[in-house]
């Protein structure tokens, strides 16, 4: 057997039913598309966010739309207050704060903001502060210690 000779078996290949061939040719006429309307004519048919002709769902939902920044940096947010919590000199750090259970987890960065007051001298590191969160822990005697995002 040669190339040439190789050929499907019988039955196994099928032409495909050509419709809209005149009346006689099995699906003349509308070709199965139905009667009249938009889906029955040549690039007609909806989108498939098209909703009926009434108002978009999306636009029923404002919080839904508008620009979202793929750029922001979230931070984790600890106030001032839950630093009185700790002993006095002591080094403050991301990870104690996780230990502690101030934090959910370390996939954020974290902010110290200035609510409520401290009275004890802490090492604080973080990797932003709040003017008034940086003021209150060096008025305290502490020090705040930025490190990278």
């Amino acid at each position: 057997m040669m190339e040439h000779q190789i050929a499907p078996s019988k039955g196994a290949r099928k032409n495909r039913k050509r419709v809209g061939r005149g009346d006689a040719a099995g699906q003349g006429s509308t070709a199965g598309r139905g009667n009249k309307g938009q889906k029955s004519r040549s690039g007609g048919g909806v989108p498939p966010w098209f909703e009926g002709g009434q108002l978009p769902l999306i636009k029923g939902l404002p919080m839904k739309r508008g620009f979202h920044n793929p750029f922001k940096t979230y931070y984790s947010l600890i106030k001032i207050e839950t630093l009185e919590t700790f002993e006095a000199g002591e080094h403050i750090t991301p990870e104690l704060l996780l230990e502690r259970g101030y934090l959910r987890n370390l996939n954020l960065p974290v902010k110290i903001v200035g609510d409520g007051e401290i009275s004890k001298a802490l090492t604080v590191v973080a990797a932003k502060f709040t003017q008034s969160a940086k003021a209150k822990i060096e008025a305290a005697q502490g020090t705040a210690e930025e490190i990278a995002a």
